[in-house]
């Protein structure tokens, strides 16, 4: 095709002019990336723009139900089940811990009372062994306390025995004595009656 100078002429400031319009109904300027006035939206954050409230709280009430579901038909029930299960155990532990504590006190009161019987025992036995000991003990005693008796009677008995004897011997000595001095002084002979006598009578003195 050929065209004439006059009509691309023409042409040509309509082409500039609708380049100009599509530039003007733009979308974004190229040099500062912001949209014409003409864009649609004000710029406000889409949770605090007014009109998303009503979707909002409709997800919210959605949300809130099917957490309550959550937790009324699962989360509550097994934390019941764990505080059910830990209860019961405690109560287990409990009533064995009481059980054991029962027969510990039992245990100590036998003790006690076996201790108690023991040393009961045990002085009983002190006291008769100590009964048993001082009665042997006295019945010893008696037994050398009378051997005693009997060796100092017998020793008395030999002493007098043996006082007498010597008695007798003194006056024999002191009557064979008395006859020596009067021979070798008067020179004369006593009689053995004389002397007896002269003796006792001087014994008696």
């Amino acid at each position: 095709m050929f065209v004439t100078a006059a009509y691309a002429q023409q042409s040509t400031p309509t082409e500039g002019a609708e380049t100009h319009d599509a530039t003007a109904a733009g979308e974004v300027h190229t040099e500062t990336g912001v949209a014409h006035e003409g864009e649609a939206g004000s710029g406000v954050f889409p949770p605090f723009d007014s009109t998303h409230f009503a979707s909002q709280l409709l997800w919210l009430a959605i949300t809130f139900g099917l957490f309550y579901l959550l937790m009324s038909k699962v989360i509550i029930p097994r934390i019941g089940g764990i505080l059910e299960t830990r209860h019961d155990r405690i109560a287990q532990d409990l009533d064995e811990a009481s059980r054991l504590k029962g027969e510990a006190d039992a245990a100590i009161a036998a003790y006690e009372q076996e201790l108690a019987n023991a040393k009961a025992k045990g002085h009983s036995i002190a006291d008769t062994a100590r009964e048993a000991v001082k009665s042997k003990a006295n019945a010893e005693r008696a037994t050398v306390e009378a051997e005693l008796a009997k060796k100092i009677a017998t020793a008395e008995a030999r002493i007098a025995d043996i006082k007498t004897k010597a008695l007798a011997d003194v006056g024999a000595i002191a009557e064979d004595t008395a006859a020596a001095v009067v021979k070798q002084l008067i020179g004369g002979t006593v009689t053995k009656t004389e002397i007896a006598a002269a003796v006792k009578s001087s014994a008696g003195n």
